[in-house]
């Protein structure tokens, strides 16, 4: 197939619709044509590896797939598959006579809604963010297992396109000392960390992890379509990218976010998801997979290396290179970690402030009220969710996954009341066992403050919380004030007032800078 086909499908006579303008994208392995209602993508005859889209008929088969696997997640741009037949110079659109090739049918929305576009113009929002967390967790949580007899999914295919790609960028990357030194020490890091990360690949897999996912998620791949952001675009053209740790598919979102810099939402991101699926143990995985996800990126950078002689573009081309092997490179760094406790009665706003520290510190922030629900169920009573037995198994979970992020390399917020010296205690043991600072943030605010908190909470029902006013004045009474060694590691704030919650934040980040070196 030539461009040949592509100018000559550009005739509204062809369609059975208005078509307000011609516009063509092209990428490195489709045209998608623009009419203005709808949108017609046409896969090129490319064969790159990891896709193989030169026969017809394969071709058909991936439009149809690819049909398919995007309606999971929206049922509203995936239209259909149109054969495309007569000559390259005179096509028809579902025409009589053998098919020359496929086009898949799309609803067509303005390039300004996706969500790299809103993020360029400054209109990202954390309310997207949440929508696009939700969307992806209950996407995991639902789609299919890949059957224990399948190999996709096994440490050896975690890792054979892993090793593909550094393959491909050396066969592709100029020649420059520097760049061959980096890529190397980005392999020695992607092996040695593929054998110490063996075991968890082969428990993950057992465990039902390895899930038919999305294979693509990033920012130019969501839009806001009907006031809602959808996710399109999956990966149809090779199932052990599509068959893969659900882990991988929301580290390729997570990286996109940093690559932007834009910390904080990937932050958001991160920690709504796992408070959704509870999957922490996917923390082990994360940094491993982010930077494979970079590295693919790198990759495709070059792609177009060799399709250009411009020097301007080249040296354009191995900027963007650079800026994903040096992403995927930070990924390699040892993190600072640390564990942080709030402090303080039930709607004081100790979500709110640590919620600002996931923000500033990339925080793992591990809720008591998910946490309860999550061993007791939804349908617990309120009575039976705060129980002293609940309150007990609770804040051992806690301890738990706190001890297990911290050994993954997150630093980690605890946000729960420890209203007792004893747990309080406890948490601090945690930090010493694994050897990171520490820090109580106890939070204060007027009883006033605290109704209102509670009366929004009520009326918007989306907070994990079940407390009542009668729980909270009860913990007012049982709580046990923060005195002595204690007080040397504690830091107050007055979350109804944002000069407290910025000394709070540079505070937190004098604290953790000061104790980098000791730990």
């Amino acid at each position: 197939m030539t461009a040949e086909l592509i100018k000559h499908l550009q005739n509204p006579s062809l369609y059975d619709h208005s078509v307000e303008q011609f516009q063509v994208i092209e990428t490195h392995i489709s045209w998608v044509i623009l009419t203005g209602a709808y949108a017609y993508k046409i896969k090129k005859p490319m064969d790159f590896g990891f896709l193989n889209f030169t026969q017809l008929a394969d071709r058909q088969f991936f439009c149809q797939e690819e049909l398919r696997l995007n309606q999971r997640l929206t049922k509203d741009i995936y239209l259909e598959v149109l054969p495309i037949t007569g000559t390259l110079s005179e096509p028809k659109i579902s025409g009589d006579g053998e098919p020359i090739e496929y086009m898949l049918k799309m609803r067509q929305f303005p390039q300004s809604q996706l969500l790299s576009h809103l993020q360029s113009n400054g209109e990202l929002t954390v309310g997207h963010i949440d929508q696009l967390s939700k969307q992806i967790a209950e996407f995991h949580i639902t789609t299919p297992v890949v059957a224990a007899s399948n190999e996709l999914g096994s440490p050896e295919t975690v890792m054979a396109p892993v090793k593909q790609n550094f393959e491909q960028i050396r066969a592709m990357l100029p020649a420059d000392k520097a760049g061959y030194k980096q890529l190397e020490e980005l392999e020695a890091w992607a092996q040695s960390s593929y054998e110490r990360l063996k075991p968890i690949l082969v428990e993950r897999k057992a465990n039902g992890f390895i899930r038919e996912c999305h294979g693509d998620i990033h920012l130019n791949n969501a839009a806001i379509l009907d006031s809602k952001v959808v996710i399109f675009d999956c990966i149809e053209f090779n199932e052990p990218f599509r068959f893969t740790d659900v882990t991988a598919d929301i580290a390729f979102l997570i990286m996109d976010l940093e690559d932007r810099k834009l910390n904080g939402f990937a932050n958001r991101l991160l920690n709504n998801y796992l408070e959704e699926t509870g999957d922490y143990q996917s923390l082990l995985l994360m940094n491993f997979y982010k930077a494979y996800r970079a590295m693919v990126r790198a990759k495709v950078a070059l792609f177009s290396l060799g399709q250009t002689t411009d020097q301007g573009v080249k040296e354009a081309i191995l900027k963007q290179y650079y800026n994903y092997a040096n992403l995927a490179e930070r990924y390699t760094l040892l993190p600072l970690r640390y564990l942080l406790i709030t402090n303080g009665v039930s709607a004081v706003g100790k979500s709110y402030i640590s919620s600002k520290v996931v923000e500033h510190f990339g925080a793992i922030r591990l809720r008591s009220d998910r946490e309860r629900k999550r061993l007791l169920g939804d349908g617990a009573t309120v009575e039976a969710l705060y129980s002293a037995e609940a309150t007990i198994a609770t804040y051992n979970r806690l301890y738990q996954l706190a001890k297990n992020c911290l050994q993954a390399g997150y630093g980690v917020i605890l946000d729960a009341a420890y209203l007792k010296q004893t747990e309080r205690t406890k948490a601090k043991l945690v930090a010493e066992e694994v050897g990171v600072p520490f820090l109580i943030i106890e939070c204060e605010a007027p009883l006033e403050v605290i109704e209102k908190n509670l009366y929004v909470r009520i009326q918007e029902g989306n907070d994990p919380s079940d407390a009542t006013l009668e729980l909270i004045k009860n913990q007012m009474q049982w709580r046990e004030p923060i005195m002595g060694d204690e007080r040397s590691i504690t830091v107050k704030v007055e979350t109804d007032k944002e000069e407290s919650i910025h000394s709070l934040i540079e505070y937190i980040n004098h604290y953790l800078s000061f104790d980098r070196n000791k730990y």
